[in-house]
């Protein structure tokens, strides 16, 4: 059985109605704005701020460990001064009893040296407390901003999102049932132009959305729908106004039923 052939104005009409389509889809994306961008953003910080929150923890185990360190050496430095102190008692001659007072000098220089150290500490863990509750301040704030995005968003997606899945399937189907070249040039045109609108009407002899007025032979032409033409300023594909209205009424029967 031969395959029926598709006139200019089925495949004018199949391309406005997955303008439609698209454009209802965009419409529902634009409700969410840029909230999915927020979020994202919001758990990269929250994220950032966990991971500071860790590293800041492990420098306070770290200069404890250290004060722990220091304090040993201290009390080493004690055993050695009072080890030495009862050597220098039972010393037969001079040279070993300076030789031991050094060692006695040496050992409270350790000493000084470790107390400085951990004084030095101390002053650091004061300092990292104070981050550690900066961080901790700003992280909850961030949570709670978060909470409240997420919710924001959640919300739209369950009012939006099995519209968007349905009209997304009607989108595939639609562009199965048309030539490849013309779903290709509608897709460049369309990734073209900011609004998203590859296919349009004539509105009051203009292009829609567009302030350049359409020569009434071309009018005419296009009325005809003997051919598929395009606005020479914008590259988009135009319809007449009659078939855009008549498949406006159409697909909005469709998109009810889909929300």
């Amino acid at each position: 059985m031969a395959k029926k052939e598709v006139t200019v104005e089925q495949k004018l009409r199949a391309l406005y109605d997955l303008q439609l389509i698209d454009s209802r889809v965009d419409e529902i994306r634009n409700v969410r704005g840029e909230l999915p961008l927020e979020v994202e953003d919001l758990e990269d910080e929250v994220a950032g701020l966990n991971k500071r929150l860790e590293k800041l923890n492990s420098d306070l185990e770290t200069i404890d460990e250290s004060i722990k360190t220091k304090k040993n050496l201290i009390e080493e430095a004690k055993s050695l001064i009072k080890k030495y102190g009862e050597q220098q008692k039972n010393v037969r001659n001079n040279r070993e009893y300076n030789s031991l007072s050094k060692e006695i000098e040496f050992q409270e220089l350790e000493i000084q040296l470790s107390e400085k150290h951990i004084k030095e500490f101390k002053v650091q863990i004061v300092q990292k407390n104070e981050i550690i509750d900066q961080t901790k301040e700003r992280l909850a704030e961030r949570n709670k901003h978060l909470t409240h995005k997420k919710g924001e968003l959640d919300a739209i997606l369950a009012e939006t999102e099995k519209e968007e899945q349905a009209l997304i399937a009607k989108s595939e189907d639609f562009q199965n049932n048309i030539e490849e070249r013309l779903v290709a040039a509608y897709k460049r045109i369309r990734n073209n132009v900011k609004n998203g609108l590859a296919v349009v009407p004539i509105e009051r002899g203009a292009s829609g959305g567009s302030f350049f007025t359409i020569p009434p032979q071309v009018q005419m032409e296009i009325a005809s729908r003997k051919k598929i033409i395009t606005d020479e300023h914008s590259g988009r594909i135009l319809v007449d106004e009659a078939l855009a209205q008549e498949e406006k009424e159409k697909m909005e029967t469709m998109f009810s039923k889909l929300s």
